[in-house]
């Protein structure tokens, strides 16, 4: 096997490690701020459904990873190494700052800056404009039903604000694009795919956790609060367990998707089917990661966004648990850190607007924006450095 092949399998496990540590809070903050369980006990259970989440689903985010971003006719052992290393420098960094970003979206920038610096733009599988124009389509006629909604809700109780009109359209934009997804209206895959559900994916946790969260306070209403804690402090142990599953589903796929592409390119293999080994080994890495715990992260996620009460850190992780197994199923490389973050402002926002502390939200917000451009600056750096200095390799 060409030791190239060899270093970006490694290194996929590596940025899969990476991707536990930088991501374990998205399956443990709930958990760990409202003391459901300790969080050794919460990082173990975190580490054993992760493990569990890519063998429940189907491998197709990892196609997506590996075959709808870039064209795999492009892709060589050493620019795949070098989306690898671009990928993993960001994520390790983000971590260590405490920032909690998309591992996902790292990947996808570090494979898209590989690219355009090895062949240019034309590598990357750029979406259809009928597609983008049926997105657009299906976003507006969203827009336009949310907002009329929202109009006719206001009027009718007497406070209407010209600015709920906006809150209105975005939430429709949320549930159309998914809904046209779902019933087969709408094909959303590749780079489309991803860059739509860095708006949605966090808006479908955010409105979920919110309605789930006033469901739950109006159907407990009249429970005493000691016995509301005890009873949903054991529930997060179940939801905790879900989103965990999920997470492991969406971005175990990550490093399957480059494992491979790098067989796939190296002739090892002669279609794009997940070995079983892979599955095993990308998920044991992830798993491992997450075992270790990125405290930092976690620290921010489940102290500095709002306070968490048991009945919220549950209506947030059984949300975002669900958006993260939907996007599963639909094959789409959502960010779990989205997902989760979205659920914890949405439950925030139930005990009303300065519940939830938007100054950490928009450092976080940034952070989103900034991953995939980030990580393909720089693993377009990394791929130019090592054209130069071993040309024969590349």
């Amino acid at each position: 096997m060409d030791p190239i092949i060899i270093l970006g399998i490694l290194l996929a496990l590596l940025f899969n490690f990476a991707n536990g540590l930088n991501d374990a809070a998205n399956s443990i903050a709930t958990i760990i701020a409202t003391k459901a369980l300790t969080p050794l006990q919460a990082v173990l259970l975190a580490g054993v459904f992760n493990l569990l989440g890519p063998l429940l689903f189907t491998t197709a985010i990892a196609a997506t990873i590996g075959r709808a971003i870039v064209d795999p006719s492009f892709l060589t052992p050493a620019l795949i190494f070098m989306a690898m290393t671009g990928a993993v420098l960001w994520v390790l960094a983000t971590s260590y700052l405490g920032i909690p970003v998309s591992s996902s979206h790292a990947l996808i920038g570090g494979l898209l800056g590989a690219s355009i610096a090895a062949v240019g733009t034309g590598a990357v599988i750029w979406p259809s404009l009928a597609v983008v124009g049926q997105v657009l389509f299906y976003g507006l006629i969203g827009a336009i039903l949310g907002a009329g909604v929202t109009v006719a809700l206001t009027l009718g109780k007497g406070d209407f604000n010209p600015w709920n009109l906006f809150i209105g359209g975005l939430i429709g934009v949320t549930l159309a694009i998914p809904l046209a997804i779902a019933t087969g209206l709408l094909k959303v895959s590749g780079i489309l795919g991803v860059l739509v559900f860095i708006v949605i994916s966090p808006m479908l946790g955010l409105i979920s956790a919110f309605a789930f969260g006033i469901f739950v306070v109006h159907i407990f209403r009249n429970y005493q609060p000691r016995r509301l804690t005890s009873l949903f402090r054991n529930l997060q142990i179940f939801s905790g367990s879900l989103q965990a599953i999920g997470h492991g589903g969406n971005d175990a796929q990550n490093a399957m998707g480059i494992i491979t592409a790098l067989l796939l390119a190296g002739g090892l293999i002669s279609e794009f089917s997940v070995p079983l080994w892979v599955i095993l080994t990308s998920s044991l890495a992830i798993s491992v990661g997450t075992l270790l715990g990125g405290w930092r992260v976690i620290d921010k996620m489940a102290n500095k966004i709002t306070r968490i009460r048991p009945y919220q850190g549950f209506a947030a992780s059984t949300a975002a648990g669900g958006v993260l197994s939907l996007m599963n199923v639909f094959g789409v490389p959502v960010s779990t850190t989205h997902a989760i973050t979205g659920a914890i402002m949405g439950v925030g926002a139930t005990r009303g607007y300065s519940a939830v502390k938007w100054g950490v939200v928009r450092e976080i917000l940034i952070a989103w924006v900034l991953t995939i451009p980030a990580a393909a600056v720089v693993a377009g750096i990394c791929y130019l450095i090592g054209h130069a200095l071993m040309s024969g390799v590349f």
